[in-house]
């Protein structure tokens, strides 16, 4: 079968600023323009018109700055426009609009290629990382320690192992390490799967890789593989930044309403207010508010180290000391004293670098918090409810929406969606054209009727679309009620993926598709591949076992379930080794979903409904050819297949396309 073959520019450094899946994306759009002129030939002079009127390139910048932009850098406006010209003309108003809009974010944007630099410091903290916590790993120990001094990061990255481990460190269980193709000599389809594997699961864990392929990362771009690596060590140092795992946390606030408070916001945040909460201790007068500007004088980090370690500070020196280097070099090595790994350099303190400082700050409250558990505060923690199955169906959802590539990261569901608009936006990804962005209030909103005209609109929407909301109102989301939030949200996700199979015209030829259409389908594929399961309905008890959905992918893809690795799924262990191995080679197929090995265990009736949809819309989006490849190897060709043999950037095209499922 041919290989990927994707957008090719002549010039190399061109066509390596872009990933394919924006290339793509650049190409439709510069044909569109073309078009939109009859047919006939683009000028230079007419670029920024268009690029204005079609949205492209540097949302910061007006139709005038464009018009003026494109004036000043090229001389003759009659000069036709190609394909490559476009390309550069798009890089600097890309460029343009960053340095009016510039973000230090290091999780709340997508994996974009807005800058293309890459910090020699931040990567040789991240190699240092790696080698640390994969330096014994069985199949890595070989290529490790990384040296930071070259570019071996990225090489090793292209077979796709090293991120999958990375996942598993990140946030352990999420990848069955059996899914993971770890020979000596990988081929491209193999390389190909870890990668698809490993971009899934990244989203699974929060990462946003919106515009990143699996074509991307076989190529080691360096930085789009910092990128994601700089996510999943992030969401590894911030996971116990979070009142489930450190309750002591309770100790920042005074009552519940501060808990519930506390609870909403960001580990980021929380971790800023946990810094102050220790620098107070310690005389210090200023609020930190960054992890950038405020900390650049290593003025903060002395108060904070004295605080929580004093057994191991220097006072006499980090006192009178004047040059903030050399106050930042006491610093870090008051925390080697602690114990602290350096996640930075006195360099990085003094130039305020975010990502590193954020990862020490976070890695310091690893090591040692200075919380002390009071029970009057914990009592407050305890009355508040905790239901594991609204947890795991926040999670579900906050995970899904993060995935769809919209302008806000939400880190909890029932606060971060109170104001209307991320449902909107959410809303606009399932059924594009459906929101009224003339009549919605974007944030920040301080009026709360601003927040209610958003919401209102979001149920009439959902009326709109045919959902169950009966004797719901706007109000009721501005207020944080649970219950209906989460029903919201579970009628959006249907909707999506019943869209989403019904305009893949080749099956449902139009006509919508119901629950039933699912469930048929489901039982006709694995009947026509000479197996026996059978799903009743998706609350159906034995699904427990896996062993169905596990013949369901064997169905889709006859190589892809290694039948040794199954169990009988007689013993709860059993069935949990079976469930954990059915969510990886889904993923590794391709299918962008976010359930638990519980709700397969549990039989959530929503999660075998998003996990069955999920297959069929992987399997009915293949190109018919390789359907029937997988239909002969089932039928007993001794050829041998590698599953999903198509190398393409299905793992990254927007989320709304791959995101099926939880």
């Amino acid at each position: 079968m041919a290989g990927f073959v994707g957008v090719l520019v002549s010039d190399p450094w061109l066509q390596n600023q872009f990933t394919q899946v924006e290339l793509r994306s650049l190409k439709a759009q510069f044909l569109a323009m073309k078009d939109d002129d009859g047919g006939g030939g683009l000028k230079i002079g007419d670029l920024a018109g268009k690029m204005s009127k079609m949205k492209i390139g540097g949302d910061g910048i007006s139709e005038g700055d464009r018009d003026l932009f494109v004036k000043r850098s090229y001389e003759n406006l009659d000069s036709e426009v190609d394909f490559e010209l476009f390309l550069r003309v798009y890089l600097k108003m890309q460029g343009q609009a960053g340095a009016k809009n510039s973000s230090s974010a290091f999780l709340k944007a997508a994996t974009t290629t807005l800058l293309h630099t890459i910090s020699e410091s931040e990567k040789a903290s991240y190699v240092s990382h790696i080698n640390n916590y994969l330096g014994e790993d069985v199949f890595l120990k070989r290529y490790l320690p990384i040296d930071p001094l070259t570019d071996d990061l990225f090489e090793i990255s292209k077979d796709g192992v090293l991120l999958c481990k990375l996942i598993n460190v990140a946030v352990p269980g999420t990848i069955d390490e059996r899914t993971i193709n770890t020979k000596k000599v990988l081929n491209p389809w193999e390389k190909n799967e870890n990668h698809t594997l490993g971009l899934n699961s990244a989203k699974a864990i929060g990462c946003t890789v919106v515009n990143i392929g699996t074509q991307d990362l076989a190529e080691g771009r360096p930085h789009l593989v910092l990128g994601i690596i700089s996510q999943i060590i992030k969401i590894q140092l911030l996971a116990d930044v979070n009142l489930s795992r450190t309750p002591q946390l309770v100790e920042l606030v005074d009552d519940s309403k501060d808990i519930e408070e506390l609870m909403s916001l960001s580990p980021e945040k929380i971790l800023l207010r946990w810094m102050n909460f220790q620098l107070k201790k310690g005389g210090f007068k200023r609020l930190i508010t960054n992890f950038s500007s405020d900390v650049k004088d290593a003025e903060a980090y002395t108060c904070l180290l004295n605080v929580l370690a004093p057994e191991h500070s220097n006072k006499s020196s980090s006192m009178t000391v004047k040059s903030a280097l050399e106050r930042a070099k006491l610093v870090l090595e008051h925390a080697d004293r602690m114990g602290c790994k350096r996640y930075l350099t006195p360099k990085d303190i003094v130039e305020g670098s975010p990502n590193l400082n954020l990862a020490f700050v976070a890695h310091i409250f690893q090591k040692r918090n200075g919380l002390s558990s009071q029970m009057k505060q914990i009592s407050f923690l305890e009355s508040m409810p905790d239901d594991a199955q609204i947890s795991r169906e926040e999670r579900s959802f906050r995970l899904w929406i993060n995935s769809l590539g919209i302008s806000t990261y939400i880190n909890n569901v029932f606060e971060d969606l109170r104001d209307g608009w991320v449902l909107l936006e959410a809303i606009d990804k399932a059924s594009p054209g459906v929101v009224c962005w003339k009549f919605a209030n974007k944030p920040p909103i301080k009026m709360p009727f601003k927040k209610v005209e958003n919401c209102n609109q979001v149920i009439r929407i959902g009326k709109q679309l045919k959902f169950s909301l009966v004797n719901v109102a706007g109000n009721d989301i501005v207020q944080g009620n649970k219950k209906l939030i989460l029903a919201f949200l579970w009628q959006l996700m249907r909707y999506n993926i019943l869209q989403l199979l019904k305009n893949l015209k080749c099956h449902s030829h139009g006509k919508e598709i119901t629950d039933a259409d699912i469930l048929k389908w489901a039982n006709c594929k694995v009947k026509d591949s000479g197996r026996h399961s059978r799903m009743e309905s998706f609350k159906d008890k034995k699904l427990s076992n896996g062993i169905f959905f596990l013949e369901l992918l064997t169905a889709v893809e006859p190589q892809v379930v290694n039948w040794s690795l199954v169990t009988r799924g007689d013993s709860d262990e059993e069935k949990r080794m079976n469930a954990t191995y059915i969510i990886s080679v889904a993923r590794k197929l391709g299918c962008s979903i976010f359930l638990l090995p519980e709700d397969i265990l549990e039989v959530n009736q929503k999660m075998m409904l998003t996990l069955t949809a999920s297959i069929m819309y992987w399997y009915l989006k293949r190109p018919v050819e390789d359907r029937a490849m997988s239909s002969d190897s089932e039928n007993g060709s001794s050829s041998e297949t590698v599953s999903n043999s198509n190398i393409d950037d299905s793992a990254s095209e927007s989320s709304t396309d791959d995101t099926v499922s939880r």
